[in-house]
């Protein structure tokens, strides 16, 4: 059922949408044939040509905008979303106009004004589109355009929905209370407007729009008695999955044959994702290995002049998969330092630390030679730090999700290293920064961990 007020929305882009193809169609044309930008090797169309085509665009426009999907306007859609529409209709557009003049053999006819045109639409579609939500999210956190909603629960996953309505308000969609068949002593500071045998009442009474479904597992075989309920409602029913404790990444869903399939534990790492991130590995760490060979140099003189034993330290770690490799370090640490105490965590003034060790570890310089782990590829510049598997086998039977660490490469800084959880600090708090790390990873968050670790990664009191 599309609202009345989404209809308005609807001609309001479409409007929009008409008026900056037509002014791109146009401005290719000049920016191509007049700018001067470009040099003209061949007789130059007549304008009246380019002018001519304007209701053509515009009727192919609208088919092509129409048929990706640019018109489907609904509250919880995602701006990258509509950026994928836009850039689908934008290019069926141009295949459209071009197809059609090539039929019609049209004396009309410029490559690259064809791709000018291209560019120009989709930048103006996506900047306009942008403008608009920005003024239409101020009204409704403003409390225009409001949609108001009721939720079915009371438990944690119901509160947690109320407060992210609260938090999102750009959507507009206020919470006006809670469902509940079997209200408690817990559930006492919530206003609960009724039973699920209410809901066709209170949905007419308050004019609801939004009903979100938002019941624990245990609770689920209720769901569909709810969806039996509104089924006598025009409503939007939304099912909010119970499933985030056990998700150890960022949900995803999909299709299998007409069945929808919730993924709980899929890495965000994947495709051009990859690409990029091992692209910007290679690159910086080749940088720093040039900027800082001089240090590494005048380090490695120092640990074999004054301590016995080799510069490097190769220790087993897991990576990516769980898959284990040789991590580099310089070594701060006499040679026979396990032999008596097995594999340990280093700890505050560790006895085993040779002097120079003590001071390569406190500023965090012993790390360097894991650049050299990064050009090979056992390892990223940002990830999460990787762990002896002796450790590890210990870890993931006593934190849950902590195996889902491997799912990316390790790293030589992290989310977690730049606010402090390092060192023998608690290794739950080291795990949520490094999901979260994880299901929020852009190659900004990279740089920007990056540009941190110059000023919080490399001193720190749990750096020993």
């Amino acid at each position: 059922m599309i609202k009345r007020r989404s209809q308005i929305l609807i001609l309001w882009f479409l409007l929009w949408d008409l008026v900056l193809t037509a002014a791109a169609w146009v401005g290719a044309y000049h920016l191509r044939f007049h700018s001067g930008w470009f040099p003209v090797h061949k007789e130059q169309p007549e304008s009246f040509l380019c002018w001519r085509h304007v209701p053509l665009v515009l009727v192919l426009s609208a088919v092509a905008y129409h048929i990706t999907g640019q018109y489907t306007i609904h509250r919880l859609r995602r701006f990258r979303e509509e950026v994928v529409a836009v850039v689908k209709g934008t290019l069926l557009l141009s295949l459209l106009v071009m197809a059609t003049i090539f039929f019609l053999h049209d004396p009309y006819e410029s490559r690259a004004t064809m791709l000018l045109f291209t560019g120009l639409t989709a930048t103006a579609l996506l900047v306009a589109r942008r403008c608009s939500w920005a003024a239409i999210r101020r009204l409704r956190a403003n409390g225009f355009n409001q949609a108001r909603a009721i939720i079915v629960g009371t438990g944690r996953v119901a509160r947690k929905t109320a407060r992210a309505l609260r938090h999102a308000s750009w959507m507009g969609i206020k919470n006006l209370g809670f469902i509940e068949d079997h209200p408690n002593r817990w559930c006492s500071d919530l206003d609960i407007l009724g039973t699920i045998n209410d809901l066709p009442q209170l949905i007419e009474k308050y004019k609801v729009a939004h009903v979100f479904i938002s019941l624990p597992l245990n609770r689920f075989h209720e769901v569909r008695r709810v969806y039996d309920v509104l089924s006598r409602s025009l409503v939007e029913v939304h099912l909010i999955a119970d499933v985030p404790n056990l998700a150890g990444l960022s949900l995803t869903t999909s299709n299998l044959d007409g069945l929808p399939v919730i993924g709980l534990r899929e890495s965000p790492h994947f495709g051009l994702n990859i690409v990029i991130k091992r692209f910007m590995d290679i690159v910086l760490s080749l940088i720093a290995l040039i900027l800082l060979s001089p240090v590494m140099l005048v380090v490695a003189i120092l640990i074999k002049i004054l301590t016995p034993g080799p510069i490097f330290y190769r220790q087993e770690r897991c990576g990516l998969n769980g898959r284990t490799f040789q991590m580099l370090k310089f070594r701060t640490m006499r040679v026979d330092a396990e032999k008596e105490t097995g594999p340990v965590w280093a700890r505050e003034n560790d006895p085993r630390r040779t002097r120079l060790g003590a001071f390569l570890r406190s500023t965090s310089l012993d790390e360097l030679p894991q650049l050299i782990n990064v050009l090979k590829g056992d390892m990223s510049l940002v990830g999460p730090r990787p762990e002896r598997p002796v450790f590890i086998q210990k870890f993931a039977q006593t934190i849950p999700n902590y195996m889902v660490r491997h799912c990316v490469k390790a790293g030589i800084t992290g989310w977690a290293q730049v606010h402090g959880w390092r060192g023998n600090t608690s290794l739950r708090k080291r795990l949520e920064y490094d999901l979260y790390y994880i299901t929020h990873w852009t190659p900004m968050l990279d740089l920007r961990i990056l540009w941190m670790t110059l000023f919080r990664g490399f001193r720190h009191r749990n750096a020993y």
